[in-house]
């Protein structure tokens, strides 16, 4: 239990600046042959305005620990149009069998393509960790992401970002269940921003999940979120919904 409680400590002083409204929460577990449509769905509330943002995907767990995905991602800035804003590749390995040690751990990439080709790519990767103490679920996630190609025009730096996402889950009914999540960046991985310019984010969520029959599962989360902090959105509502075959 301590360590799963350092685990925790850890995971909420590193963050990721990209983190998006319709971000979640990634797991290590994997499950062979299962196919997934993916939906997610998020607004955030900031100064200049709420943004709205969404994906929807489609997975397929190939093999025992390595699950694949591809979804194409939109998004509504304050005061624009929604576009198709990107497509993005995910991928997760599991590197320990389920249930087999006290900590689950893996590893997620992404590669990001967006719909302009003078806007830069984005990769993303990071170790994921699962644990559990009776009914309760743990986990942290550390993440790094860099930009890469595109118009640099802007005269952005390409550096290597760091985040976090952590969640809390007390595993009550199938269908529902309950705890908190939170995501956050401090910026750059070796050189992090001030306190005020790091984004840090936290609140309660729920999960559950309809058995549908044979392999058919309908899985959601929902999590309302505020800013901790004076570089944070003011709030943020996200959701997820998978249907599962």
């Amino acid at each position: 239990m301590k360590k799963i409680i350092l685990a925790l400590s850890l995971g909420a002083t590193v963050t990721a600046a990209w983190a998006g409204p319709a971000d979640y929460v990634y797991s290590p577990i994997v499950v062979h042959h299962e196919r997934e449509l993916d939906l997610k769905l998020g607004r955030q509330h900031t100064d200049e305005g709420s943004e709205d943002a969404g994906s929807l995907g489609l997975g397929w767990g190939v093999t025992p620990y390595w699950f694949t995905e591809a979804y194409g991602k939109w998004n509504k800035p304050p005061g624009e149009a929604r576009q198709l804003e990107a497509f993005e590749w995910e991928n997760r390995f599991q590197f320990t069998p389920t249930g087999k040690y006290p900590v689950e751990s893996g590893l997620v990439t992404e590669l990001e393509i967006p719909r302009e080709s003078d806007d830069p790519k984005e990769f993303k990767f990071g170790p994921l960790l699962q644990s559990a103490y009776d009914r309760a679920q743990f986990n942290v996630n550390l993440l790094f992401e860099r930009k890469f190609g595109g118009d640099k025009a802007d005269g952005e730096e390409r550096v290597w970002e760091a985040g976090y996402q952590w969640q809390i889950k007390y595993r009550w009914r199938p269908r529902f269940e309950f705890g908190a999540q939170g995501f956050g960046d401090v910026g750059e991985w070796n050189d992090w921003e001030s306190g005020d310019q790091q984004s840090h984010l936290a609140g309660p969520a729920i999960f559950g999940m309809f058995d549908m029959g044979g392999r058919q599962k309908i899985v959601y989360n929902t999590a309302w979120l505020v800013g901790l902090n004076e570089g944070a959105p003011d709030s943020r509502l996200r959701l997820q919904v998978e249907y599962e075959f």
